[in-house]
């Protein structure tokens, strides 16, 4: 039998009181424990939190993209994750995956029709212009994600990258934004955070952040990253 949310959430609270660090902690011990080394879809290793992929779903599903660009292809598994969902939503799409190798590159995810991966720098002009393209083969919204090197200047460069390429109402996450001390790493040095910020500093009217996307599953691999194109 359905109940109201509002019940159940009352109930909880009568056995539980948050103490407000539960999602830090979390974040702390998933990242440390290295879950996420072993963290597949369909047996290929995806390098990303369960809570974080369950949202993204739910974001392509609202947003219904036609383009997919990733930044950071490694195994392929998000890769697959990205065609499989699109699959479902049943529209024309392409999934764009860009890394400066290919060593790591399952089969299983190679093989995959819907998706095109290319070996190269993200930063490099010739992806701006291969988005280019493949936005006049799949005009509407695109979706992208940027998980490959974790270095602010790296980070900051493929965010200028995109700013020509990406339009109103397009969606983009910054992955790996905790490191650095936030809340994890603290001692990896200057990375997605700072390139966010920086970036901002630089164009402050081009993104809204997303903060119920962010937060709705208490933590994320991407803080302060969950971004839409004004």
């Amino acid at each position: 039998m359905a109940t109201d949310r509002r019940d159940t959430r009352l109930f909880s609270q009568l056995f539980y009181r948050s103490r407000g660090s539960e999602p830090e902690e979390y974040a702390k011990w998933y990242f440390n424990n290295l879950i996420w080394q072993d963290t597949t879809w369909m047996g290929v290793e995806t390098y990303k939190s369960p809570c974080d992929m369950w949202n993204y779903q739910e974001i392509l599903t609202q947003l219904q993209p036609s383009l997919i660009i990733e930044f950071g292809t490694a195994f392929g598994g998000s890769a697959l994750f990205w065609a499989n969902v699109m699959r479902q939503i049943g529209r024309p799409f392409k999934v764009l995956s860009v890394d400066i190798s290919h060593s790591l590159l399952r089969p299983e995810a190679r093989r995959d029709p819907d998706v095109e991966f290319v070996k190269s720098s993200s930063a490099a002009p010739e992806v701006a212009e291969r988005i280019k393209q493949l936005r006049k083969e799949y005009p509407g919204k695109v979706w992208a994600i940027l998980d490959s090197d974790h270095s602010m200047d790296h980070v900051l460069a493929e965010m200028k990258l995109l700013r020509p390429v990406l339009t109103a109402g397009d969606y983009l996450v910054v992955e790996d934004s905790l490191l650095n001390g936030h809340p994890v790493a603290p001692e990896w040095g200057p990375g997605p955070y700072e390139a966010i910020k920086a970036y901002e500093k630089e164009f402050p009217n081009d993104y809204t952040h997303d903060t119920a996307r962010e937060y709705k599953f208490g933590w994320s691999f991407s803080p302060y990253g969950f971004l839409v194109r004004n």
